[in-house]
């Protein structure tokens, strides 16, 4: 899929009434669309329900539902068994009121997921595989409940303000660090406070915030499975927060960002965590792709603190994190039909080289989201943003207006051959499997058949390298018992088509 991403809200619109739009500018809720100055989603649906029920321009009102199906032929991760499938469905309703500056929203979110059972496995955690985790289902809960005051060159200072308070998504910068997710089933959401300075002459931003990481219940297999139901609550021992800096167009078209985030979070009842406390800072340049034009980013993140090794009760050894991550990328649009786009990347996450030298050097990618860098998650996710060196490259297609293409090859080491391949269980501790995963290679289209409707379709193919191939838990056969049996040593192809429908 081609994600669209956005470091921020969307710019200003021309004009408060809405107009129609073939392409959104987000591969998601509506919700993330309107500006945040309070003018109106300039790429709602043709046909949407606020026309239809007559609604006044001062409330924006959209119901979106997105269905997937997934398949997988073949295991990666540890002890798995044979291939999976899957079929996520997220429908979302989203309802804002304005008034002289000030909004009140609330979004509905309703992620579940078909085809799921006891031998599925999309996950590896605390030592065993996951049948199923609340990344995929979150069942009829509460996204956001928000209110929000903004406003322009307030007091004459040549500043934009805006202060959101409650329940929200957040999307800064890259997105690496925090995001709202997007091919992902469940979302990401926070309770606190967003202040957002801005100058009225786009050169600045500065964002800062407060928030705690809201809690996605239930979380045992068993119970998602049965379509038990919880509402969603605030991880009250947990906190995050920090800003953000953003200059653009500093020379050349191009953007800067600074930022720090402070994460900090202990267990609570019924929740078993790291206990990580970690200071995150980092920078990223960019200049966003233009037509007969370079373009670029650059992202480098430091991360210092403590953290436990595991999540277990038992573990109650303090590591200290001292870890990095860096992206780089280089891109050239052509100036021909079908705007080719070739584009160069590179991603390292650091890793955890022992257990037991009192340091934790695997990176954490805290609430980001990864699919615009790596490979699609669902029942895929094979890469992750922690003990992974990876170049790669894309090439990007728009063969029509409405049609949007890649292709993209990556190949994948450790960044450490003794630390985990993150998310898999898959770990050799002396290092002698070695380090090379494999090549991942991926193919994607999306047509927007209509501004309320969008389709998509992607492949990707796993390549085992030495250490997919070797690594002491390497799935077993589709035959034999897991632990002891000879490694599955099968390549993987996943698979999936999705439809998006906007009203």
């Amino acid at each position: 899929m081609l994600l669209l991403l956005s470091g921020g809200p969307l710019a200003a619109a021309e004009a408060d009434k809405p107009k129609p739009s073939v392409r959104p500018a987000f591969g998601a809720s509506a919700a993330v669309q309107d500006d945040w100055i309070g003018k109106r989603n300039p790429y709602a649906p043709e046909y949407n329900l606020h026309d239809a029920l007559g609604l006044p321009d001062w409330v924006s009102f959209s119901v979106e539902n997105r269905l997937r199906y997934e398949s997988m032929d073949g295991q990666f991760r540890a002890n798995g068994v044979g291939g999976d499938q899957a079929l996520p469905m997220q429908t979302d309703a989203w309802l804002e009121l304005r008034h002289n500056g000030f909004r009140a929203g609330v979004e509905f979110l309703d992620a579940r997921q078909f085809l799921s059972d006891s031998g599925s496995e999309i996950g590896f955690s605390g030592g065993r595989a996951v049948n199923l985790n609340n990344t995929e289902v979150n069942e009829a809960d509460f996204l956001q409940i928000y209110g929000a005051w903004s406003g322009e060159n307030v007091a004459e200072s040549g500043v934009d303000m805006e202060v959101k308070l409650g329940r929200q998504t957040l999307d800064m910068g890259s997105r690496r660090l925090i995001g709202r997710n997007v091919f992902r089933n469940a979302v990401n959401s926070f309770t606190g406070a967003l202040f957002r300075f801005r100058d009225n002459k786009d050169k600045w931003q500065l964002r800062l915030f407060g928030v705690q990481p809201v809690e996605r219940f239930p979380t045992a297999s068993a119970d998602l499975m049965n379509g038990r139901h919880r509402f969603d609550e605030e991880a009250y021992r947990a906190y995050l927060g920090g800003g953000m800096a953003e200059w653009f167009d500093v020379a050349y078209k191009v953007n800067a960002e600074a930022y720090l985030y402070y994460l900090n979070e202990a267990d609570r009842p019924g929740v078993l965590t790291a206990d990580r406390e970690l200071f995150t800072p980092g920078v990223r340049f960019y200049r966003k792709p233009a037509k007969d034009q370079f373009d670029f980013e650059a992202e480098t993140i430091a991360q210092v603190g403590n953290s436990h090794a595991t999540t277990a009760a038992t573990d109650r050894k303090t590591l200290s994190n001292q870890a990095w991550f860096q992206h780089v990328e280089a891109g050239y649009t052509f100036d021909l039909p079908w705007s080719p786009r070739f584009m160069a990347m590179y991603d390292y996450a650091s890793g955890d080289h022992s257990s037991r030298d009192g340091v934790n050097g695997r990176f954490d990618t805290l609430y980001g989201v990864r699919r615009a860098d790596f490979n699609p998650t669902g029942i895929f996710g094979a890469v992750a943003r922690g003990n992974v060196n990876s170049p790669g490259y894309r090439v990007f297609l728009a063969p029509r207006d409405d049609v949007t293409a890649f292709v993209g090859h990556r190949l994948v080491w450790l960044a450490d051959r003794k630390d985990e391949w993150v998310g898999t269980g898959l770990r050799d501790a002396t290092g002698k499997s070695g380090d090379f995963v494999g090549h991942l290679i991926e193919a994607s289209t999306r047509w927007d058949v209509s501004s309320n409707l969008a389709l998509e379709t992607g492949w990707t193919h796993l390549i085992k390298g030495e250490f997919a191939r070797n690594a002491v838990t390497s799935p077993a056969t589709r035959t034999a018992a897991a632990v002891a049996a000879p490694r599955d040593k099968q390549d993987v192809d996943y698979f999936y088509v999705q439809s998006l429908v906007r009203f």
